[in-house]
């Protein structure tokens, strides 16, 4: 079994959603990117998401914009982003997965992506804005190498749509809580809960739901529909908040950031 499916096994064993908190390669520096990921392992996360910088993140709100930026100022891009997914799977045992763009894979390539992905150890691989009907070649090279490619569908998607993407995603269904781009929110969308839930009847797939679940209360209310659910800006917030004027990061931020995940996941 993957460690994607696993990771979904165990939270069901233990009666809770998988947390999947996200992270942003790079940020503050690509030296602390493998240690923030053993402190969200320590955390209980089941699934790490590690965001490949990018200069025109259009799914992205401000806070992980001005990560991907921080993180570009230090060199980090798709490529560095995979040696530190490598790094990563060095220490750390849970599932990985990329959250990227598309340009920086069609500049790499297709079959060298897939390739490096595979050797980095990576597990799953979320491209935010290539089509549905654009991504079988993508898919297949990553299908071949036994990582799971993970789509999105959103609250825009209709019946037929959301069942051809449950029939060609791999790993898990990625459910975006809104329109729009990420970032916190105060409170989650009305009718959320329902529209996960019919999303659950037409997978067969674990369907995990993010964008703007920002708070332990919607972690709560998104898991009791979901299979997992999605941490991002407002962890990422904890990362920027821990660096001083001179740009660096505070000594004990791996701490504060397990801290901060404990309380978003009640864990």
């Amino acid at each position: 079994m993957s460690r994607i499916a696993d990771a979904f096994a165990s939270s069901r064993a233990a009666g809770r959603p998988a947390f999947i908190p996200f992270l942003t390669a790079g940020d503050p520096s690509p030296e602390r990117t493998a240690p923030l990921c053993e402190a969200l392992a320590r955390s209980g996360a089941g699934i790490i998401e590690l965001g490949v910088p990018f200069s025109d993140p259009l799914a992205d709100g401000p806070t992980i914009q001005r990560a991907s930026q921080r993180a570009l100022s230090h060199g980090v891009g798709l490529a560095r982003t995979l040696d530190l997914a490598s790094e990563v799977r060095a220490s750390v045992g849970v599932a990985l997965v990329l959250f990227t763009y598309y340009n920086p894979i069609l500049r790499m390539g297709e079959e060298e992506f897939a390739s490096r992905a595979e050797r980095s150890g990576v597990d799953g691989v979320l491209v935010t804005d290539l089509p549905l009907e654009e991504g079988q070649e993508l898919r297949s090279c990553l299908i071949s190498r036994g990582i799971d490619p993970i789509l999105l569908v959103a609250p825009t998607s209709g019946a037929r749509r959301i069942a051809m993407a449950a029939a060609q995603a791999r790993g898990f269904l990625y459910y975006i809580s809104r329109t729009g781009v990420t970032g916190t929110q105060e409170s989650l969308p009305a009718g959320l809960v329902d529209e996960i839930a019919a999303v659950r009847r037409a997978a067969a797939l674990p369907v995990a739901v993010g964008f703007g679940i920002s708070s332990p209360e919607q972690v709560a209310a998104a898991g009791s529909a979901a299979d997992g659910v999605v941490v991002g800006s407002a962890l990422i917030s904890v990362v920027e908040e821990s660096i001083d004027i001179s740009g660096r990061a505070a000594p004990d931020l791996e701490a504060r950031l397990e801290a901060a995940a404990r309380r978003m996941f009640g864990t």
